[in-house]
């Protein structure tokens, strides 16, 4: 057989959602593709924890963007019903607990909409809502089709008339709360529509306006729950990998990805054991950050990649309870007093914020099979700042008790406890769920500490140990503008250049790496074979964002590949019908703006008649 012939092979490291619906997509090309899982369990930070019955979603616990799901599944050969997959919607969207003991219900229902905002804003609050969501619903639809459905492989890509034009539309230079400031007059609905940037793992003060995106796809499309964990997504695109020959092997760690002597090639990956493995193809999805650092060799462009700003870590409870707690929805927000100052500790001093803003989900309350009967399972995720040591640093346990309110255990003049390689974790997690206990008893009158049976946590430690998060940002780097489009890492691994690491791992080293880039070849600049897919890499972060960068990804590597892309061969776009009563016409507002200005001219033409007759 010739090797034009051979059935191309792909290894893929790391079974998290872009890994595995990257080796789907590449297996229905024609690849034999081999998945590399260094833990027991697929899907990464998107698993599940079971203990004595009830069920915890690890990572993410809510569906959105429904639509890159669906796309997903379509390029597939499938749809969600069809494997099985029951989402269920949540109404409300989010109980939001405020520390003055007032609650707004988020919801896409636009009725119940209407009298939260007025309540707060009173009745041109709701036309000033239905502009935020217009706003936000151009961010949403332009983001998707020029943003998460384009790859941006250089400076050029973004340089193209396509994106520009709807540049300024999409508010990148201004933040969403800026932007949510020009539509609700209250602080208050302030807070309610811009906090969602904690999904990005940013501030809503310096976070894109681009972004009121995510408020917008709850609002329109709503927010939905798979039935039996999000890890059943995860688990079905396994299955339809593995119906299209995709090979998992788990409890495999990776510790090397193997190149070409210059440097130019992938060929394949070394495993822990010492087992080598060659392939046509290798496609990490592992820690984007982690990758450049410790599988492949030492360089100034990996030491800059861990300079660059990171998302926020967590503090995670997995909490077993006793009994249902009615007084708590499926998904709840708890908001600090001090807003911006808890934002500041987190993503710009990278503290345990005093005070913090958390998250409440409990997925009982949607899904009843995620506890036993009567009974509840919570899941308390606390944004905290990342690590401040770097990923080769490893952490040791602080000697020294902390103890106290987390106030006295501060550096000076800051709002919370820095993380350190010296913290004490155990001291620090303790802290902030006695503040997290306390908090929801006073907002919601729900006493959980004696309810509680069953307890795991998650840290920034145990993050970077389980996951191989740098920093332990469970959101990968930041979604600054200087870390998104052509300046985010790309899918195509990165050779190092000659202004790597000159101007540090900020935006103007950024911008530096950039340029340089914009003028070297694509053999100069790219290693052959190797791509990086994943929350650190283009398009970014978040399950559904995930998705569409493993859809981009697989384009690629078929592409440099010489090979057609099936799914777009096939187009999964719906046609528009075209029946009689389905043909497009002029808005009726164009019509009657015509005649009005024609019935100006006219009046214009009368005056200067009239004028010219009575000289």
């Amino acid at each position: 057989m010739s090797s034009k012939d051979r059935q191309k092979t792909a290894i893929v490291i790391g079974a998290g959602v872009g890994g595995v619906s990257t080796a789907a997509h590449l297996a229905k090309a024609g690849f034999h593709v081999t998945v590399l899982e260094k833990n027991a369990f697929t899907g990464g930070r998107c698993s599940l924890i079971h203990q004595d019955g009830h069920r915890f979603d690890q990572g993410p616990s809510l569906l959105l963007l429904p639509p890159l799901f669906h796309r997903t599944f379509s390029d597939l050969d499938t749809t969600l019903e069809a494997e099985g997959l029951q989402l269920r919607k949540c109404e409300p969207n989010y109980n939001i607990w405020f520390g003055d003991g007032e609650r707004f219900r988020l919801s896409s229902d636009l009725a119940t909409m209407k009298g939260e905002v007025e309540k707060w804003e009173g009745k041109d609050g709701y036309l000033r809502y239905l502009d935020f969501l217009k706003e936000s619903h151009a961010h949403y639809e332009l983001s998707v089709e020029h943003v998460l459905l384009k790859n941006f492989v250089s400076l050029w890509s973004m340089l193209r008339w396509s994106f520009l034009r709807h540049l300024l539309t999409l508010h990148p230079f201004e933040s969403i709360w800026t932007r949510a400031s020009r539509y609700f007059r209250t602080e208050r609905l302030r807070r309610v529509f811009t906090f969602g940037s904690m999904y990005m793992g940013m501030s809503p003060f310096d976070a894109p306006g681009t972004y009121s995106l995510l408020q917008y796809t709850e609002l329109a499309e709503g927010i939905w729950y798979p039935v039996g964990g999000f890890h059943r997504i995860v688990q079905t695109l396994v299955e339809i990998g593995e119906r299209l020959g995709v090979v998992y092997r788990m409890n495999t760690p990776v510790s090397k990805i193997l190149l070409s002597e210059d440097g130019s090639r992938a060929t394949g990956v070394e495993l822990q054991s010492g087992e080598t493995l060659k392939a046509d193809v290798v496609v990490n999805n592992s820690d984007l950050v982690y990758a450049y650092n410790h599988l492949l060799p030492q360089s100034s462009y990996a030491r800059a990649l861990s300079d660059r700003p990171a998302s926020c870590s967590s503090i995670s409870f997995y909490w077993g309870l006793s009994r249902t707690v009615p007084e708590l929805e499926a998904h709840n927000i708890f908001l600090a007093d001090e807003y911006k100052e808890s934002f500041d500790s987190i993503f710009k001093k990278h503290l345990i914020p005093a005070k913090p803003s958390f998250y409440v989900n409990v997925p009982s309350r949607v899904d009843p099979s995620a506890a036993p009967a009567g009974k509840d399972s919570i899941v308390v995720l606390v944004p905290v700042g990342h690590l401040i040591a770097s990923s080769s640093q490893p952490l040791t346990p602080n000697q020294a008790q902390v103890n106290g309110d987390i106030n006295q255990a501060s550096p000076t003049n800051s709002t919370g406890l820095k993380p350190t390689p010296q913290q004490d974790w155990p001291a620090m997690i303790a802290l902030a769920r006695k503040t997290i206990l306390a908090t929801i008893r006073t907002r919601t009158g729900a006493d959980l500490a004696p309810l509680i049976t069953t307890e795991q946590t998650n840290d920034p430690q145990s993050w970077r140990t389980r996951f191989n998060l740098d920093r332990g940002a469970i959101l990968g780097l930041s979604h600054s503008f200087f870390n998104v489009l052509c300046f985010r890492p790309g899918t195509r691994a990165r050779r190092p250049g000659r202004l790597d690491g000159v101007f540090g791992g900020g935006a103007l080293g950024t911008v530096a790496q950039t340029l340089e880039d914009a003028v070297r070849s694509e053999a100069e600049r790219s290693v052959r074979g190797l791509y990086m897919v994943g929350a650190s890499s283009h398009p970014g972060t978040g399950v559904p964002i995930c998705l569409a960068g493993a859809r981009l990804v697989a384009a690629q590597v078929l592409e440099d590949c010489g090979m057609e892309v099936p799914w777009e061969k096939e187009g999964a776009e719906v046609k528009r019908r075209t029946g009689a009563l389905d043909s497009v016409e002029a808005p009726t507002w164009r019509d009657e703006w015509v005649k009005w200005a024609c019935c100006v001219v006219l009046l214009w033409l009368v005056g200067v008649v009239m004028s010219l007759l009575y000289r």
